[in-house]
């Protein structure tokens, strides 16, 4: 997926094209060769915002590239661009991995490529856009979503973490992890869109979570339990799911089992460890057990994932 083709018309928005071309145009880390190739693809010079871009290629060129990104439009009253509904419609047919930024799920739906698959978008339009293409199934509470072929991220911020996971999907956790730092943001965030509705995470040093998850996380290992997390911060357990999912948007148990799969995925990276070592290592107790979770979160088995992304 080296190619990516970035679609920039009138009336899109520039912070998710932006976040394209900051994570996209270079590998800030290093690590990957080869990184991505990417080319903004128009009609004709565009107005983003209060910025002014002259595409690489027009629209039709999207067709060519291996991943496609459709970042936000800004009216999602109006019909997007009959030009760029038929450029996206024809990269999609042509193969290309398509991946839609908040409400370029607009676009995407507009052009029937979400039609009976998941999709999401900025919370605040979820709704509307569930009301006018009715065969697509919106999710209004994940950060984005992953058909394989098909990616859509919600709202803003949201875009990074699908940059993100394409970039894990691609060259592996490692990878991920690195960039994540360069950019100043997690490489994971738990939970979904709707932690974001209405209050955001506390980031006070007195919320009873907050020495938790560090907490947590050096504990990966051990067979934690609700029950566990709840005894550390002297709450019952129905208190704590309560406090937890206001605060990440994912229940306990969700949480623990996706910074499971993490720490064995970045064991298989960098390490020679044995799949027993490393299911023993990320709490998962057996290869069983591991390779049955790791397998449908991930999408293969460890030892494949280890194959196409160990380090050194």
């Amino acid at each position: 997926m080296a190619t990516i083709a970035l679609a920039a018309t009138d009336g899109m928005l520039h912070f998710e094209l932006a976040a394209a071309c900051e994570i996209f145009v270079r590998d800030p880390t290093g690590l990957a060769d080869p990184w991505y190739d990417l080319v903004v693809c128009g009609p004709g010079p565009v107005g983003v915002g209060r910025f002014a871009i002259t595409p690489d290629h027009g629209l039709d060129h999207l067709a060519r590239a291996d991943t496609v990104i459709v970042p936000a439009i800004e009216d999602t009253d109006a019909d997007p661009p009959s030009d760029l509904v038929e450029a996206v419609r024809a990269a999609h047919a042509a193969g290309a991995r398509m991946v839609s930024f908040c409400t370029g799920a607009f676009v995407f739906a507009a052009a029937g490529i979400l039609d009976g698959l998941r999709a999401t978008t900025h919370w605040a339009h979820t709704e509307a856009l569930a009301a006018r293409y009715p065969r697509v199934h919106v999710d209004p509470d994940v950060l984005y979503v992953d058909n394989g072929t098909v990616l859509a991220s919600a709202g803003k911020a949201a875009a990074i973490d699908l940059c993100l996971h394409l970039i894990r999907r691609d060259h592996g956790s490692t990878v991920a992890n690195a960039v994540a730092r360069r950019l100043v943001v997690p490489p994971h965030r738990a939970g979904g869109q709707a932690q974001f509705v209405t209050t955001p995470v506390p980031a006070r040093e007195d919320h009873p979570l907050a020495a938790l998850l560090p907490w947590a996380m050096a504990r990966l290992d051990r067979p934690l339990t609700v029950a566990d997390l709840a005894r550390q911060v002297n709450m019952s357990t129905r208190n704590l799911v309560r406090h937890f999912t206001a605060a990440t948007g994912a229940t306990p148990s969700q949480w623990l089992a996706t910074q499971r799969i993490r720490r064995a995925q970045e064991l298989l990276e960098n390490t020679d460890d044995s799949i027993d070592a490393v299911a023993e290592a990320s709490g998962m107790g057996t290869a069983t057990t591991l390779r049955r979770h790791f397998h449908r979160t991930v999408g293969v088995p460890p030892d494949t994932y280890r194959r196409t992304f160990r380090r050194g």
